[in-house]
């Protein structure tokens, strides 16, 4: 069975099962590029503003209360994930938006004419007082909103992980290394205390960058000067918006400005792309640390999480940590795509916003998961190799730089010199030349001396 209905260019059947129209069905044929449909965080959002826009106009008197309670009641639906299948716009689209947008009214509508047992009109009734131009981009910024209040607990879970990490780790001396190159000793617990802190400068600027989302256009219409809306509505939408999604949302004191600029989303797409470098960073190195075990510096033990060849027995790679640097490539890619669009929108609109927003919420999700997913299945597994740590720090030269405020730089350079033509470690090395007693060396060489800043009574 099947219904016939009609648009702007004509007329065209579609199937009666299902709930979108004329318009979305052109644009699934229109926009048949991608694979990837529009997301679902935004096709909520997109919901939750219908919501707040059909409680208003209630509020008002502009719709009939029990036409607004059918359209509240398929919203709930859709913001629960409920009717996903009837969601079929490609997320690459043109028109600003506008199929994505047109798709929901259309569902929203079909849904609600089932629900009150009459037709309910996706222009006159689901979309009254709106506009794509202000509905879109005020949904983009509460689906952002709502993933960055997910993002910020994974974020400090991984930090959790890696302070753990630090003080199990507290007592293991091991080589420090300036690039790639000998350094002097350092414990592997200050190593992982890093980490730790570059991710909690990631929580705080996460935290920190929802205030650049939360003014929001909607109210404003086509170009923001808020035409063909009623003025009690415009000033009282977002508040139900507020209410509906309990995200502290502002109107923009300058509509015609927020409709036609998204540089907000390069700040916040700039605080993602700062903590995938933290994470590309971080993962880099837990390979580093991890390399080998026998041709390598192994230093520490990942989780083993699967078999790592196909031809060779026993091989077991770093899966994880190489993950976490795809992802964080793949932000700083979506990142760069936010920065072509913000700078690409012209006169009073931004024709190219879903691509931002297909970037900017795939950016959020897949940050939160790797985080969660690298705090539980390798940081927190992570294992110290303390005995090998130490005898690759009593070998290396740079060892000697510890004793320099005990010895003095000439007697150091001694020292190195006898380990370097001997091969000796810096415990034969002393015990040899007696500079100092094996419980001088030992105190020198304790955690907490070679971490303190600084030292203070040698003289």
């Amino acid at each position: 069975m099947s219904r016939r209905e009609q648009d702007l260019l004509g007329e065209r059947d579609l199937p009666d099962d299902v709930l979108y129209g004329i318009q979305t069905a052109r644009a699934r044929d229109n926009f048949a590029v991608s694979g990837r449909l529009a997301r679902n965080d935004l096709i909520a959002a997109l919901a939750q503003v219908k919501l707040a826009c059909a409680k208003t106009n209630a509020a008002g008197g502009w719709l009939a209360p029990d036409v607004a309670a059918a359209i509240a009641g398929a919203c709930d639906e859709v913001i629960r994930g409920e009717h996903a299948a009837h969601f079929v716009v490609d997320a690459l689209q043109g028109g600003a938006g506008t199929s994505t947008h047109m798709n929901v009214n259309e569902v929203l509508a079909h849904r609600a004419s089932q629900l009150l047992g009459r037709p309910v009109d996706p222009f006159a009734h689901v979309n009254l007082h709106q506009s794509t131009n202000d509905v879109y981009p005020t949904a983009l910024r509460v689906a952002a909103l709502h993933g960055l209040r997910r993002l910020e607990p994974a974020v400090v879970a991984l930090q959790e992980a890696f302070q753990g990490k630090e003080r199990e780790f507290a007592d293991v001396v091991k080589l420090g290394r300036t690039e790639l190159r000998d350094a002097v000793p350092i414990t592997l617990g200050r190593e992982f205390g890093a980490y730790a802190n570059v991710l909690a400068r990631d929580r705080w600027r996460v935290f920190k960058c929802g205030e650049r989302l939360r003014t929001v256009n909607l109210g404003g219409t086509a170009v923001g000067t808020g035409l063909a809306a009623p003025r009690e509505y415009i000033f009282g939408v977002v508040e139900a918006l507020r209410a509906v999604t309990g995200l502290n949302l502002a109107r923009a004191e300058n509509l015609v400005e927020a409709t036609q600029n998204q540089d907000a989303l390069i700040e916040v797409s700039g605080i993602l792309r700062a903590h995938a470098a933290s994470l590309v960073k971080i993962a880099r190195d837990l390979r580093l640390l991890a390399s080998g075990p026998v041709g390598g510096l192994g230093e520490i033990e990942l989780p083993a999480m699967q078999p790592g060849s196909s031809i060779m027995p026993g091989k077991v790679n770093p899966v994880i940590p190489e993950m976490v640097v795809q992802v964080g490539f793949r932000v700083m890619a979506h990142d760069h795509e936010i920065n072509l669009v913000v700078m690409s929108g012209e006169l009073e609109l931004n024709a190219f916003l879903p691509l931002a927003a297909d970037a900017l919420l795939s950016s959020i999700e897949l940050l939160e998961r790797t985080d969660r997913l690298f705090a539980e299945r390798c940081v927190r597994g992570i294992t110290a190799n303390a005995t090998h740590c130490r005898e690759v720090m009593e070998r290396s030269l740079e060892i000697v730089t510890a004793f320099i405020p005990r010895l003095g730089h000439d007697k150091a350079v001694e020292l190195a010199k006898l380990m370097k033509a001997e091969r000796l470690s810096v415990r034969e090395a002393v015990r040899r030349t007696g500079l100092l007693t094996e419980a001088e060396l030992d105190e020198w060489l304790r955690p907490e001396r070679l971490c303190q800043l600084g030292f203070a009574g040698e003289r």
